[in-house]
């Protein structure tokens, strides 16, 4: 596989696998329900995926869905783009990935609690500082701190999987457990489709490195194809695990996030459930990387525009990455790992991503009606059905959000409208310089 099918399922398989099943059992209480889920998040990862392959094919640079913004609204929503990806896109979940990393490797010798919370924070600070230092030499370092920690990730998801069903003591009859699926309310399975989402998120991180990749027309929609296929057989997989292994009633709001723990001291034993904890921190470097990678190039390509700091798109002389820009997002994350909540942070976080994923999503219909000469190396399939079938579930889930979740949705709409005045001062200012 390339490094940039690496880097898809890298920022796919992170913080929402181990973290979006528990809350989801914990809310849902009923298998059918969850599993149904799971495939129709698979489902709109893949249409989305899709219609970023067309955009990437067709608009190769670096950048990622604030390109494809630019050029089908202009500049202040391609703006508002980067201001959210900045804060919300990467820098928060950089910082709940590399939080989540601390938090299994310091769990089994007995360091997470109430009284160590600033270990934690701490730890996950340096995770991030170990982690942007390699990445800072050049890409080809780049490459290979991607490639071996996300085969060590999957390599450890899949052992956990096969040795599950082959050696576990689970229990069959767990699958039938819960409340019958007529309980289940609409509103709740909206969102929850969230959290699905949330862990599905990365579907489009190739299309970062677009102004990277050799031959983007044909590699980057195969590595957008192939990570997001893989990671949904990984994702239903596991979920079949974490079922076969914890009964529903073992799974409450105040455990949500030990679901994964759980379902290997259940399986094996203690001691396996203490190494596991261990390794899914060391391959939680491998999600850590993949923010640190993917987030500066859309920095680096809004500097290139004038639309942010100057300094944003400067690259090495060495390595031809954009160093001040992933220094910036990394301080960033350490900031907010101080001064953030994990599950009002998510449910944040994935709203507005929501939002922005809708609004690059329908730039495929905008581009073909205001550019229907471009080149188009690949074509969405379906089209225009897959990406009404996108946009039209987002946004019902999202109206959702906004009934269900509507404290941290409507800081999530606003932070993203507060960066409109932001961008009328820096254009404002840019001018003046010019002048």
């Amino acid at each position: 596989m390339s490094t940039s099918t690496y880097v898809v399922i890298a920022s796919m398989v992170g913080t929402g696998i181990l973290v979006s099943p528990g809350y989801m059992m914990a809310s849902l209480n009923n298998y059918t329900a969850i599993f149904g889920l799971w495939i129709l998040g698979g489902l709109l990862a893949l249409c989305g995926a899709l219609c970023v392959a067309e955009l990437a094919a067709a608009l190769p640079r670096a950048g990622g869905e604030y390109v494809y913004l630019r050029e089908a609204y202009g500049p202040m929503p391609a703006f508002l783009s980067g201001w959210t990806s900045f804060f919300v896109g990467f820098s928060a979940p950089l910082a709940v990935a590399s939080y989540i990393a601390a938090l299994y490797l310091l769990t089994p010798f007995g360091l997470v609690g109430k009284e160590t919370g600033h270990l934690v924070q701490a730890t996950a600070a340096a995770i991030i500082v170990a982690v942007t230092l390699p990445n800072l030499i050049g890409h080809r370092q780049s490459a290979w701190t991607q490639n071996l920690t996300t085969i060590l990730k999957l390599g450890l998801f899949v052992a956990l999987v096969v040795l599950a069903f082959l050696f576990g003591e689970g229990r069959l009859a767990n699958f039938a457990q819960g409340q019958a699926i007529r309980e289940v309310k609409l509103g709740t399975a909206a969102t929850q489709l969230f959290y699905v989402m949330f862990a599905y998120s990365g579907w489009n991180a190739a299309s970062y490195l677009a102004g990277e990749v050799k031959n983007p027309g044909r590699i980057l929609p195969r590595s957008l194809l192939l990570g997001t296929g893989l990671v949904i057989v990984l994702y239903l997989a596991l979920n079949l695990v974490f079922a076969y292994a914890v009964p529903l009633a073992d799974v409450g709001f105040d455990n949500a996030e030990q679901v994964p723990q759980l379902a290997v001291k259940n399986l094996f034993g203690a001691r396996a459930s203490s190494i596991f904890s261990v390794a899914v921190g060391l391959a939680f470097l491998a999600t850590v990387s993949a923010f640190i990678i993917t987030g500066p190039r859309v920095y680096y390509a809004m500097a290139k525009d004038r639309l942010f700091p100057s300094i944003a798109g400067r690259i090495s002389e060495k390595g031809q990455v954009p160093i001040y820009a992933m220094i910036a997002q990394s301080v960033c994350a350490i900031v907010i790992l101080f001064v953030t909540d994990f599950q009002n942070l998510y449910k944040y976080a994935s709203v507005g991503l929501s939002i922005f994923a809708m609004l690059f999503i329908a730039a495929v219909y905008v581009l073909r009606w205001r550019r229907p000469d471009m080149e188009r190396p690949f074509r969405v399939i379906g089209y225009p059905v897959v990406p009404a079938i996108f946009l039209s579930v987002t946004l019902f889930m999202t109206v959702f959000a906004f009934t269900q979740w509507w404290k941290p949705s409507v800081y999530s709409l606003g932070s993203i409208l507060a960066g409109i005045p932001v961008y009328y001062v820096w254009s404002l200012f840019r001018r003046r310089g010019e002048a």
